[in-house]
This record gives C-alpha cells, sequence and structure tokens, in this order.
C-alpha cells in the first residue's frame, strides 16, 4: 500500500508539473520587431511589458516585414510589427492576419538617400538603387520611379537585406537606397535625402507599420491583444507627453541602445522621426475603423494593386477589411 500510494503521489506530482507547463505554454507568445527605434522598444529592453501582462514573451528581432511574415507563415511567431507593403502582399497571398494597432506612419524616418551629384528624382534614370525586398521602402522606391516616368529598363533597383545595402554603399556598387534607421543614418554620412518617406506619400504612395496577430491567436486570446496594446500605447503617450524623458542623456535613450544598437543620443534623435497616430484616431476610419472604408484596408488594397502591376503579387483580393481588427484598440481605450 505504500508503494502505491508513493506511486500515487509521483504520478500526481509529474501530472501537475506536465499540467503547470501546458498552462505556461498557453500564456506564450513570440512576438517580432524590427531594427530601429521606437518608444515601446523600451518595453522589450527592460522587461516592462511581459512583466506588466503576465505573459511569458518572446520577443525576436528581425531585418524586414517580409521576414517576420515568413516566420509567421511558418508558425515561428504569432504577432509582429511590419510595413504595409509586405503586410498586402502577405494577406493577398492568402495569410490571415490581423492589424490591430498603428505601430508608425512612415514620413521623416524612412528616406531615399543619393549621391550628391544626383539632384533631382529624375535623375534617378540610369542609376542602380536599392532597398529591402518586400519593405514599405522597396514599395516608395518603384513608386517613385512610376511617378518620374522611369521603366525598369532605365533603373536598376536590387533587392537586399540592409546590412548588405550599408555594404554596398560604402563600396560605391550603388547610387542610392530608400531604407531606414541605422541604415538611414550610416548612408547619410556622406550622401543626401532625395525624398522622405511622408514626401512619397503625399506624392499618392502612403505607408504605415502595424501590429499584426495571426487570426487563430486573435480569436483565442483576445484579452492579451488589449493588454498588448495598452502596454505600447502607454510607452507613445509618454513620449508624446514628455519629451525631456527620451533626450539623448535618458534613461529610456539607454535601454533602446542597449536593445538596438548605437549611442543613446542617436537613439533619441531617431525617436524624434517617430509618428504615431493617437488611439482615438487609430479607431477612427483614417486607420482601423470603418471596415471596407478603413484607411488601412484602403492602403492595402491599393499597395496590392501596385505590387500586382509590378508583379510581385498575382492577384488582388476584392477587399482588405478582413484584415483589420479595431476590437483590441477598443477595448484597451475603455480600460485606460
Amino acid at each position: 500500500m505504500r508503494k502505491l500510494f508513493t506511486a500515487a503521489l509521483a504520478g500526481l506530482s509529474i501530472g501537475a508539473l506536465i499540467s503547470s507547463a501546458f498552462a505556461a505554454d498557453e500564456k506564450k507568445v513570440v512576438i517580432a520587431y524590427q531594427t530601429g527605434s521606437v518608444p515601446y522598444f523600451v518595453g522589450i529592453a527592460n522587461g516592462e511589458i511581459a512583466k506588466r501582462t503576465g505573459w511569458n514573451i518572446e520577443f525576436r528581432r528581425f531585418n524586414s516585414g517580409a521576414d517576420i511574415f515568413a516566420a509567421i507563415a511558418s508558425g515561428a511567431v504569432q504577432i509582429g510589427d511590419v510595413g504595409s507593403s509586405p503586410y498586402s502582399a502577405a494577406v493577398s497571398k492568402g495569410l490571415d492576419v490581423k492589424a490591430f494597432y498603428i505601430s508608425s506612419v512612415s514620413r521623416d524616418g524612412e528616406a531615399l538617400v543619393v549621391r550628391p551629384e544626383i539632384k533631382t528624382p529624375s535623375d534617378l534614370k540610369g542609376k542602380k538603387l536599392a532597398a529591402a525586398p518586400v519593405s514599405t521602402d522597396h514599395y516608395q522606391l518603384l513608386a517613385v520611379l512610376k511617378q518620374e516616368g522611369i521603366s525598369e529598363k532605365e533603373a536598376q533597383v536590387i533587392a537586399i537585406p540592409q546590412p548588405e545595402i550599408v555594404a554596398a554603399w560604402k563600396r560605391g556598387d550603388i547610387d542610392g537606397a530608400f531604407v531606414w534607421d541605422p541604415a538611414l543614418s550610416e548612408l547619410k554620412k556622406n550622401g543626401k535625402v532625395l525624398l522622405t518617406a511622408g514626401q512619397v506619400a503625399d506624392r499618392g504612395a502612403p505607408t504605415f507599420s502595424a501590429l499584426v496577430a495571426t487570426g487563430e491567436f486573435a480569436k483565442q486570446h483576445p484579452e492579451f491583444l488589449t493588454q498588448y496594446v495598452q502596454q505600447v500605447d502607454g510607452y507613445f503617450v509618454s513620449f508624446a507627453k514628455d519629451k525631456a524623458a527620451w533626450g539623448p542623456e535618458s534613461e529610456n535613450a539607454k535601454l533602446i541602445a542597449g536593445l538596438q544598437g548605437g549611442t543613446p543620443a542617436e537613439n533619441a534623435e531617431r525617436l524624434k522621426s517617430t509618428v504615431v497616430p493617437p488611439l482615438q484616431e487609430q479607431l477612427s476610419d483614417k486607420w482601423l475603423g470603418g471596415g471596407e472604408k478603413s484607411g488601412v484596408a484602403k492602403i492595402l488594397k491599393d499597395t496590392a494593386n501596385f505590387l500586382k502591376e509590378q508583379r510581385k503579387i498575382t492577384a488582388v483580393k476584392d477587399s482588405y477589411a478582413a484584415f483589420v481588427d479595431p476590437r483590441y484598440a477598443e477595448a484597451a481605450k475603455v480600460s485606460n
């Protein structure tokens, strides 16, 4: 009887451990982010986001949105911070993800940097240019060439990762590139900004970045997405209201530098280009709200039409409203 009782206790202990492990797994999520400097990276660096949500969060850094979507498609990542061009391409190909927060609007933080002898966009004819594959920068670079009436045969566009772009620029292999930080800062050392992402947007090719979650994860864990919006948005609100707390000597700048590289001063400077719509504005039809009329759905479709024209994708969906879900941002606003 003693042996049976001991065995039963052991079985219960093992069962408890297994149940505990499953419970832990249920509250585990892998979240992808990219290079650059944005306020909520502080919460990644110091562990505050994971602590406040109570989840086991594994943050992974990627070089581009295309890489993030490849990881999402493989099941390795459940949430990612991605640009509108790879986002449009991914959902056009059938990937089920939902945008639930606008993490940035492209303005000065991305730009087309060129050699000093290139004076105007029309001078790009005959030049060798680069951008990260299927990125918002790639999309905007192609859009600029189209706007200027420069065909694919009249300018060479190379799609390579940002680290390779920096190396190619330093070797003198390319005449210009559309990039974001830290590559942007590197190219600007001896190049000049021809057009910012904001200027290209004003010329008719707007872009943005958004937090997206897989449809399955969003369905199973709506409470986490609400919590995550609360945490991420809190850092953006702090940045908007208290710029001194994000200066070159600030603890926030030091934390981002420790996570992303560069000096605190460099990261504080990069933060200045941060443009994030307030939560109330995000919920309007300018961004996440309005279903078919939402700004996100419209930009995704316009981008998809352009990508199809450029033979980057083969089909455009009738509607992109299914890939936008404002409910978690709405719940976060009510909770706040």
